[in-house]
Formats: structure tokens, C-alpha cells, sequence
């Protein structure tokens, strides 16, 4: 595992540049508190530059993709019509599952993230939003928007660090129970949008007693009100509505949501989780200046490189590690940035973890493995890590 450490030792009197570094070891380097304030800076003139051209490109382009999405989902459900000829079956689950993963990833996601809240548009305002999954949309900006980008890859108060349910960092206190991480992570691909559903609930806190079940009623109401319409449209009223053809529609409806399921885990987990993403310690992480709250974005996060189309379909969370340090910039511009965003990386000698869809996600799944057995039977990734001088010299502040 990769930890960046944030000492609390203070700087030298001695001056450094913002494109210098101390390389103290073959696969690390310190940054001074100054060198991580120009950055925070660079990167500040960076957003500061896109939302200033933020117009009707970004317009045209949302637009698009919701029409896009709805021309899918109709021709999608309309083809069930004709489940009885597969090539017609096999066509609606494609473009049904098309659907579905762009209404959760480049629409649903983004759009909840404020990324059009600029827009003034009643339809695509970030607290107004309701998406096709089971997840009620306040909950998920809750568990996402606030907890996960608030404390990304922080051990023990980042939850999309093994969702409650998985071991992903050595950090994490083995128990026998780990030994099943595989499994658990096959079931959690498969049952995605539940478990993003689940996660705000904290089932893990509840069954060691540190959160009580009246806490969670209101969670639990809007559960049961979201998922109730989602399985009663998915599963009940459109395979009703084709009649006889009824079974068919239903897998048809229930293969949508499997596809949409296991692509959304898969590029999450791709972004978040593969080998060279570092975590931290709440300790590490106290006080911390925009400058380091951009850093260990940077270090916490994983990009996949892949076509425009890819991107697409990712909701451009293939440029996760743009999407966490401006996660409210309009998604469409990541692939703009990215090149921008690497040159700042190499300028203070941060590494920039890339690599295609096939090398990051048996990465990931290695890593699931690795992490199902107790860290005396393994070994330790030797990787980059990058040591942070926290405060600022006493004397230069006064």
C-alpha cells in the first residue's frame, strides 16, 4: 500500500521553487507547504479558466445526451414488444442497459454533482434530480457528494473504501470474515444500485451497535418509497404493458439493470481502487489547506484510458482523477483538461495513474484478492509515496 505522509515537522528556511522537489528515496519525494500551495493554486487558475467558458457548448452537449438517453430507453422498451424474435429481445436489453447507464452516469451523476446548476434549468438542478435506480437521490448526495468528496480515501471516514462490506487497504484491521472479499465484491457488482441504496444506511454500524434502527427510519422510508416505484415500473407495469410477452419483458428489464450494474461497479472501482491509489489517516488529513485537499485527490484517484465513446459511457468518470479535484466542473471538459491537469502532476513530480480499462480493473480485482487474507501472508506494494511538509515555518508566518 501507498501512503502519502503529512509530518507535522515544519520547512526550512531554505526557498524552494514550485517545480522542485526533494527526492529522498528512488519511489519517493517531499514537497514543501509552499510547493503544495502553488499547486493548489495552479489548479485553482485551471478551474477558474473552464467555468469562465462554461456556455452553450456544455448546454448543447447535456441536451444531447438526454436525448440520446430517452430516443435508447424508448426504443429499448418499445422492442419488447417483439420479444418473441430474439435479435428484437437482445436489441431491447442493449439498448435499454445503454440507456440506464447513461441516465446514471453522464446525466444522473453529474447533474447531482451542481455540474449544471449554472444552467438555471429547473429539469437539471442538482437538488431536484431524480435518476433510475433505487438510490433516492437526496441520500446518495448525501453518502457521495458530501461524505466520499469530503473524505476521499481517508481510512475509517471515507465508506466508499470497501462500502461497509469489503477490505480494500491494508489498513483496514483483518478478520476471517475477509477471507469471503471475492464473494462479496461479485455480489456487490451484481446487486450494485442496492448497495449504493444501502450505503447511506450504514448496516455495518448497525449491527455493532453504533447506530440504532430508530436513526434510520427516515432513511428507510425514502428507501422504500424510491425502490418501490423503481421495481413496480421495472418489474410489474412495462412487462404488463406487453401483455403475454410479460416473462420476457421482465428479464429483458431485470438483463438492463445486470448490465448497468456490473459497468457502474466496474468503472467506480476502476477509478477508486487499483493498484498506486493511495489512503490516508484521519491524522494526516486534519487542517488541511486547499493545496493538500487538491493533493490527495490527485493521489487518491485512478483514470482509464479508453475512446470518447468509453468516456461516455463512464460518465467521464474515467477521468476520476479530474472529476475529484473539480467534481462540480461539467464532465465533458475532463477529457479537455486531463493533459493539463498530467503536465501540473509531472511540474511538481506526482505521479498521474493511468492505464487502460483491461490493466486497472485486474488491478482492481487483484487487490480484492490480496486484501481477503491477513497482511503477514502478503506483501506490501512497493509504490510511489509522496511525503508533505504540513505546516508552514513558524518564523516566515509571523
Amino acid at each position: 500500500m501507498t501512503i502519502m505522509t503529512l509530518p507535522t515537522t515544519v520547512e526550512t528556511d531554505e526557498t524552494t521553487t514550485s517545480s522542485a522537489q526533494d527526492t529522498t528515496a528512488e519511489n519517493q519525494i517531499t514537497l514543501s507547504y509552499e510547493q503544495v500551495e502553488n499547486l493548489g493554486r495552479d489548479l485553482d487558475a485551471l478551474r477558474a479558466r473552464v467555468v469562465g467558458d462554461l456556455g452553450q457548448s456544455d448546454r448543447d452537449y447535456i441536451y444531447k445526451i438526454i436525448k440520446a438517453q430517452r430516443t435508447l430507453e424508448v426504443a429499448g422498451r418499445g422492442m419488447f414488444f417483439f420479444g418473441w424474435f430474439p435479435p428484437a429481445w437482445i436489441a431491447g436489453v442493449a439498448a435499454l442497459s445503454v440507456s440506464k447507464i447513461l441516465d446514471n452516469m453522464e446525466i444522473g451523476h453529474n447533474v447531482m454533482h451542481g455540474q449544471y446548476d449554472w444552467m438555471r434549468e429547473p429539469s437539471l438542478n442538482s437538488r431536484e434530480f431524480e435518476w433510475d435506480t433505487v438510490c433516492p437521490s437526496d441520500q446518495w448526495r448525501h453518502s457521495h457528494n458530501y461524505m466520499h468528496h469530503t473524505f476521499t480515501n481517508i481510512v475509517g471516514e471515507d465508506r466508499d473504501i470497501g462500502y461497509g462490506i469489503l477490505r480494500m487497504d491494508r489498513d483496514q484491521q483483518w478478520n476471517p470474515y475477509y477471507l469471503g472479499n471475492l464473494v462479496y465484491a461479485s455480489a456487490l457488482m451484481v446487486l450494485f444500485e442496492w448497495g449504493v441504496m444501502l450505503h447511506d444506511l450504514e448496516v455495518e454500524n448497525i449491527v455493532a451497535g453504533k447506530r440504532k434502527w430508530y436513526d434510520v427510519k427516515g432513511l428507510v422510508k425514502g428507501m422504500w418509497r424510491k425502490a418501490g416505484k423503481q421495481v413496480l415500473k421495472d418489474y410489474v407495469v412495462f412487462p404488463a404493458l406487453t401483455g403475454p410477452l410479460f416473462p420476457l419483458t421482465l428479464a429483458g428489464n431485470v438483463s438492463a439493470n445486470l448490465v448497468r450494474n456490473l459497468w457502474t461497479f466496474s468503472i467506480i472501482f476502476c477509478g477508486h481502487f487499483p493498484s498506486g491509489v493511495q489512503t490516508f489517516t484521519p491524522e494526516e488529513c486534519q487542517n488541511e489547506t486547499k493545496g493538500q485537499w487538491y493533493l490527495r485527490q490527485m493521489l487518491g484517484s485512478a483514470n482509464i484510458e479508453g475512446s470518447p465513446l468509453f468516456h461516455i459511457m463512464s460518465g467521464n468518470l474515467s477521468h476520476q482523477i479530474e472529476h475529484h479535484l473539480f467534481p462540480d466542473i461539467p464532465a465533458n471538459r475532463y477529457p479537455e483538461i486531463a493533459p493539463e491537469v498530467r503536465a501540473i502532476c509531472e511540474k511538481y513530480g506526482l505521479p498521474y495513474n493511468t492505464g487502460g480499462f483491461t490493466h486497472q480493473i485486474a488491478s482492481t480485482w487483484k487487490k480484492i484478492a490480496k486484501l481477503s487474507l491477513p497482511n503477514s501472508w502478503t506483501s506490501d506494494d512497493d509504490e510511489f509515496s509522496v511525503k508533505v511538509e504540513r505546516q508552514k515555518d513558524a518564523a516566515k508566518a509571523s
